[in-house]
């Protein structure tokens, strides 16, 4: 299989730290995002982007990552260190959600058994035995958490002849609808749909691992949704009103004069959904941006504004 430079595809230094990685993610995310994107191939990028976020972002999956890194170097054909796919997918060949096989073999998609198996907890090889599940990792969208329709999901189980013994691989497809109030890391059991069962025994079960894609304007605390609001300094001071992102949709926001860098604004009922029915809330964190050029004049105008305000911010610091 191709090898994915990670790096290469956030346009970041292997050095980067995590803000850099985070900063550039964003970046990318805001340019190839389906919802707002025009650009040719952008769900692919997205995804693209979003699958080196994930593994970057993450300190052990970095780590692991930069070990087998190495092997993938220099155009040299990938093969990866001895016993590489073992620690991660063991060489399952699909993928995590909607993340790549190269992904899913270093980071795994599946539960293993001790005996190296990828599919499964215990082999069954014996007659009447059941079938062996199957577990593997599904990356959604946030806005996926509130749809209503289902979502096509494609995943291997292995086969098995009459004596036990494992012949191949089969290709399954489901139709499967999110529950509401699901949440990342979430496992989910759909009852039969794992492995055949061995002469005439019941079918495995499967296991799906939700997997929260990192959006390019929230971040996630539990079922509330943070984004933050740039605001230019007379904005802040003055007050204003901001068209503000949701899941949804876009709602007017109003901003109070002499409002605060850092400050967060409660917008009730439009974060993600609950188990109970309620949703949760978005936070719109405050950010004051400064102009980034200041022509002479803007600088006279900043000085004047100064003098007449005669404002310390650090007057309550201890001396």
């Amino acid at each position: 299989m191709d090898f994915k430079d990670y790096y290469k595809i956030l346009g970041v230094e292997p050095t980067a730290d995590d803000k850099a990685i985070k900063t550039a993610y964003r970046k990318l995310a805001r340019k190839y995002h389906p919802d707002v994107s025009k650009e040719k191939n952008a769900e692919d990028k997205f995804k693209e982007a979003s699958e080196a976020y994930e593994a970057l972002s993450s300190p052990e999956k970095r780590a692991e990552y930069d070990e087998i890194r190495k092997y993938g170097q220099h155009g040299r054909p990938f093969q990866g260190p001895p016993g590489w796919q073992g620690r991660g997918g063991g060489g399952f060949e699909e993928s995590a959600g909607d993340f790549s096989d190269f992904f899913s073999s270093i980071f795994g998609s599946a539960g293993r058994g001790g005996n190296g198996n990828p599919f499964g907890r215990g082999q069954q090889r014996s007659a009447g035995r059941r079938g062996q599940d199957v577990e593997m990792e599904l990356a959604i969208f946030l806005e996926e958490t509130l749809a209503t329709e289902s979502k096509q999901i494609s995943f291997q189980v292995p086969q098995h002849n009459a004596a036990g013994q494992q012949t191949g691989h089969t290709t399954k497809t489901l139709n499967v609808k999110i529950p509401a109030g699901v949440t990342d890391g979430e496992r989910i059991r759909l009852k039969g749909q794992g492995a055949p069962g061995v002469g005439g025994g019941a079918n495995g079960d499967l296991y799906l691992i939700v997997r929260f894609a990192p959006h390019p304007m929230f971040d996630v605390e539990d079922h509330d949704l943070i984004i933050t609001v740039p605001l230019a300094p007379w904005e802040a001071a003055l007050g204003t009103k901001v068209a503000v992102p949701t899941l949804t949709g876009r709602i007017n926001l109003t901003i109070r004069p002499d409002s605060q860098s850092g400050q967060r604004l409660r917008v009730k009922g439009n974060g993600l959904q609950r188990k109970q029915g309620e949703r949760g809330d978005l936070y719109a964190q405050l950010k004051v941006v400064m102009p980034p050029h200041a022509d002479e004049a803007t600088q006279a105008l900043w000085k004047t504004l100064s003098e007449k305000a005669a404002f310390d911010p650090r007057a309550n610091w201890s001396r």
